[in-house]
């Protein structure tokens, strides 16, 4: 029986989709859930599965091509098996075949072939054998920091074939004093970031101010108690949320922060849904923690890991990113001492954490090296005034620098 595979539907706030790999072509077998083909939208990577087992027969749609939710990609013929006499039908064209086979089976063998676009990408780019990687994720799936940590594990020796590549490349190197470009097109992601980075400076008045915190207590805080945390919880204590916390603390203090202009109307947010930055290698997206303001440090700190983890295997749902009423970005991670973070719009504002370095201050007249972090805040200026701005960065940085506050609710 002949099966048509579509393009799932996608969210409503997604017109289209980009074919932007396919996993399987015409007589390739397929398995049951295995994926057929990657969908790129605006904010996530989208797997097409195989409703059941059968075989490949048509391909309707190239790679690269806009596709739209319904629309039909491949044909399927539902429990045929693959014919296996068939290449060697093809006389001379029979050699090949098995090898270029090989690297899908190899694939197949770790993850049934669903392996995930960030980490199918770099298994091929390092010539790698999935069955041969330790596997971390869930059901014994490869995940991208298990790719990463087998390469940095990987001994010199086993290097060394990856090194053919390079040196049968003079063909295309060019000449000596010649100076070479490349010209690669946007991902869809990255071209939807510059978009909306654009709108955010054009229709609304940006504006930073800074402050600074002394994280000496916090960091006695989660030393004392981050084993205890860990072993409790099952992750760590990290800096993540106490900042959401004192965040929250003081967006209940200044609500219009946690506001958004709709119209000629300001919607002010009675509820937190903190939306926190992950970097990842296709740029940064920012999923939410819902009702942040009912959860424990320990809810949050395990659902930022969850979120960074699935950030790194590309597995973020749509739902993951949408919504939202004020963002952390942390720079800090990164080395930058300082910065200027753009509202993710429809927001009004949003926190930019930064490294914390040891600084000689000032302390209650004598001059002590103390944990300090610059903090900013980039905020509409249309509905937030700078005394309004101001206030919040000293009313989280007197939470943060006594942290029993949150605790106690003064």
């Amino acid at each position: 029986m002949s099966t048509e595979i579509r393009v799932p539907q996608l969210p409503e706030s997604v017109a289209d989709a980009t074919l932007v790999a396919w996993h399987k072509q015409p007589g390739d077998p397929i398995s049951r859930d295995e994926n057929l083909a990657d969908l790129e939208t605006d904010k996530v990577v989208l797997e097409v599965p195989a409703p059941a087992n059968g075989v490949v027969r048509e391909i309707k749609v190239a790679s690269g091509a806009v596709v739209k939710s319904g629309q039909v990609l491949a044909v399927i013929e539902e429990g045929a098996a693959a014919p296996a006499a068939a290449p060697a039908a093809k006389g001379a064209a029979a050699a090949p075949a098995p090898k270029a086979a090989a690297k899908p089976a190899a694939e197949e063998a770790r993850d049934g072939g669903r392996l995930s676009p960030s980490v199918r990408r770099l298994v091929e780019e390092n010539r790698l054998d999935p069955a041969s990687i330790p596997a971390s994720g869930r059901d014994g799936r490869l995940t991208k920091s298990d790719v990463v940590d087998y390469l940095e594990k990987k001994p010199a020796p086993a290097a060394a074939p990856a090194a053919a590549p390079v040196a049968a490349r003079p063909a295309t190197t060019p000449v000596a004093g010649a100076r070479g470009e490349q010209r690669v097109p946007m991902t869809r992601l990255r071209a939807r970031i510059a978009q909306r980075l654009i709108e955010a400076q054009s229709t609304q008045a940006l504006l930073t101010t800074f402050n600074e915190v002394d994280l000496t207590a916090v960091q006695e805080l989660r030393a004392r108690y981050k084993e205890r945390f860990e072993k409790e919880h099952g992750v760590k204590l990290g800096f993540m949320s106490f900042f959401v916390k004192a965040t929250i603390e003081a967006l209940k203090r200044y609500p219009v922060l946690n506001a958004s202009v709709d119209g000629t109307d300001i919607l002010y947010h009675e509820y937190y849904d903190i939306g926190v930055a992950v970097s990842t290698d296709r740029g940064l997206i920012v999923p939410i923690v819902r009702d942040a303001d009912a959860k424990s440090f320990a809810a949050i700190e395990k659902e930022v890991a969850a979120y960074a983890k699935k950030a790194r295997e590309g597995t973020l749902a749509i739902e993951d990113l949408t919504g939202g009423t004020f963002t952390i970005t942390n720079g800090g991670v990164f080395g930058s001492l300082m910065s200027t973070p753009i509202v993710n719009a429809p927001q009004s504002a949003i926190l930019g954490m930064h490294k914390t370095q040891e600084r000689p201050m000032a302390v209650n007249g004598q001059v002590s090296i103390r944990p300090m972090m610059y903090l900013a805040v980039t905020y509409d200026h249309r509905i937030i005034d700078g005394r309004e701005a101001v206030q919040f960065l000293v009313a989280i940085k007197d939470v943060l620098e006594d942290p029993g506050r949150m605790l106690l609710g003064v």
